[in-house]
């Protein structure tokens, strides 16, 4: 029984009670990496009797087919009634099946497969990791961290060239469109950065203004 409290965390029930399907399946899964393993189809006959009586009851028609359908009412009663009981039958030896494809860590209690189990300490993976793949995960986190460092100080070398007390426009006042701090929108050609002073009486033109709210003439 106890057996069977073990693997109620790491299994599904995939089996079926009524039909042509009828029957049990269960499949177990590695509590490390979640690969699987199934126990296999095993059928259920009353299930799958109650389904062929009722086929019957239907092509019969009439006083036939009426006592077919209460023929076939007896034979799901029966089958409920004896579901449970068969099911876990069948669980029980799909856990015995399982116990020789897991391994329970005495540590965490977890079910592993043999691609997550130490068997030389008797532990799963995550309890007793593989040393040196320790030792290789180290090296590459060492390395991208050095990496960044180095990238950073470059980044803050190449900040000096970088113009930040000017404001930029980063969205184009006219259409919307993203323009990066442009002087002209890459979307509508619209020039950013403040009113423009009109070429004929030098009156400001508001920005996205195609004339001169004074005179007319086009802006530039």
């Amino acid at each position: 029984m106890s057996e069977y409290l073990w693997f109620s965390q790491n299994h599904r029930d995939m089996s079926v009670q009524y039909g042509d399907d009828a029957g049990f399946d269960f499949e177990f899964y590695c509590e490390r990496c979640g690969d699987t393993w199934r126990s296999g189809y095993e059928k259920y006959g009353l299930g799958r009797a109650t389904g062929w009586i009722r086929r019957a009851g239907s092509m019969a028609g009439g006083v036939a087919g009426n006592i077919g359908w209460d023929v076939a009412s007896t034979a799901e009663g029966l089958a409920q009634s004896g579901w449970h009981k068969a099911r876990d039958a069948a669980f029980q030896k799909a856990i015995t099946k399982a116990g020789e494809h897991f391994h329970r860590c005495a540590r965490c209690h977890h079910h592993v497969c043999e691609q997550c189990w130490a068997t030389d300490r008797g532990l799963c993976r995550d309890c007793a990791p593989d040393v040196q793949a320790e030792v290789e995960e180290a090296r590459a986190e060492g390395l991208v961290r050095a990496a960044r460092a180095n990238a950073f100080a470059v980044g803050e070398q190449q900040a000096q060239s970088v113009e930040v007390e000017t404001e930029k426009q980063l969205v184009c006042l006219q259409c919307g469109a993203e323009t990066h701090g442009a002087k002209f929108c890459p979307e509508c050609g619209t020039k950013q950065g403040g009113p423009s002073a009109c070429s004929s009486c030098e009156t400001p033109i508001p920005t996205g203004a195609k004339f001169c709210p004074e005179c007319g003439n086009p802006a530039a």
